[in-house]
């Protein structure tokens, strides 16, 4: 199954209702995503899936200073969900559109990630559909004014 990262626009008044009442926050996430609800919510949505710790690998070799385990307000205490602000997600879109994909993809090094990982990583190229699904994500939500709540399944 796999560890995975998603992202959801949220309202500045979601966020704050999420920090006040995680389990409504909970509930809330639950039914956007097992209904059609996210796909008419008309709220930018998605994210690095699986990807994210090659992505994090990449990422810490750039000035984009992005750590999907340590950035954002920590919402539910087992953390599985986390609220980013406008704000954040403003400032980690500025920094995505200025990063191409090529000043990544220099830096893929599948030995490497494996010795630190343990495991193989995903392909380059399921890397870059990531990192781009990652900047359109960062970018509609900050051109929207959302903030957003980050799931970590695993």
């Amino acid at each position: 199954m796999g560890v995975s990262v998603g992202f959801i626009g949220a309202t500045t008044e979601e966020l704050d209702r999420a920090e006040k009442e995680p389990s409504w926050a909970e509930e809330y996430l639950s039914e956007l995503y097992s209904s059609d609800s996210l796909s008419k919510s008309n709220r930018p949505y998605g994210g690095p899936d699986k990807a994210w710790a090659d992505l994090q690998f990449l990422l810490d070799e750039t000035d984009v200073r992005l750590e999907f385990l340590m950035d954002g307000s920590q919402i539910l205490e087992d953390g599985t969900l986390f609220g980013w602000s406008a704000e954040q997600i403003e400032s980690v879109a500025r920094q995505l559109r200025a990063t191409p994909w090529e000043r990544l993809a220099v830096h893929y090094d599948p030995e490497q990630m494996k010795k630190e990982r343990g495991y193989p990583p995903v392909s380059l190229g399921s890397l870059e559909y990531h990192y781009e699904e990652l900047v359109a994500f960062f970018t509609e939500a900050a051109d929207g004014g959302y903030g957003a709540f980050m799931s970590f399944s695993f």
